[in-house]
């Protein structure tokens, strides 16, 4: 199945990077010439289309990944017909507002992380097609989701995934300003909240038992966690997720 590419941007960048690194051979994947469509295609092999047409003549799963605003207009009049599935990576975009202009095409609804490049992007999906588990299997997991209303929801980790980076580079920077190797730094902190992820993903024990096995009464973590929670930043991250979710709906 050929993979189409509306949208050359930032996201799709990354994308093509985990594409390429999971096997994905360059000419399975057809980019439209705008953004880094062209230049991209120049450097790994891609396929370059035309315009956006060629590429929904062409492909079966089509991404669009453009800027919200634009989407419905990015979809509009192109040769849409059935068996197609057109993935929709724009963040806020409700489904109703692509499915009538993509007709008789299926819509179906992800957010990918740019962690897609190194094969680690937990995809949050709606509503989950097989056509499409290929592509995001490549690329990271699978995160289905019920309703499109948890979609809204679980995007808002797209955003957490910025904020969890902001405190990688701030622990790093910290840790290096104390005298730690600016690479032992930046290694040390990322693998540790790479860490802190795992345990929280794979134990099966209920998720304030895996924290509270690590807060010894007493101890470092339980000092600094009183810390963050006295000075309001575990409120204000709350608060963050919910004006991210407001932005979405």
């Amino acid at each position: 199945m050929r993979l189409g590419i509306i949208g050359v941007g930032h996201l799709s960048s990354f994308i093509l990077a985990g594409l390429r690194r999971a096997g994905w051979s360059a000419g399975d994947v057809l980019l439209t010439p705008r953004g880094q469509g062209a230049a991209l295609a120049a450097r790994h092999g891609h396929a370059l289309a035309r315009d956006a047409g060629e590429v929904v003549d062409r492909c079966d799963l089509v991404l669009l990944a453009v800027r919200p605003a634009m989407a419905a207009e990015a979809v509009a009049g192109l040769p849409w017909r059935a068996g197609q599935v057109l993935v929709s990576a724009c963040a806020g975009v409700p489904m109703a507002r692509l499915a009538g202009a993509v007709a008789p095409a299926r819509v179906v609804r992800v957010m990918p992380i740019t962690a897609a490049a190194v094969g680690a992007s937990p995809t949050v999906v709606w509503p989950q097609l097989p056509e499409v588990e290929a592509f995001l299997s490549a690329i990271g997991t699978l995160v289905p989701v019920d309703s499109e209303a948890d979609f809204e929801t679980a995007t808002v980790s797209a955003a957490i995934y910025g904020w969890a980076q902001a405190l990688v580079v701030a622990g790093a920077e910290w840790s290096a300003a104390q005298g730690l190797p600016p690479d032992v730094a930046r290694q040390l902190v990322a693998r540790t909240f790479e860490a802190a992820g795992r345990m929280q993903a794979e134990d099966p024990g209920p998720m304030r038992e895996v924290l509270a096995s690590l807060v010894t009464p007493g101890g470092i973590t339980e000092a600094g966690l009183h810390h963050l929670e006295g000075a309001g930043a575990l409120r204000a991250f709350e608060e963050a997720c919910a004006v991210v979710l407001r932005r979405l709906r």
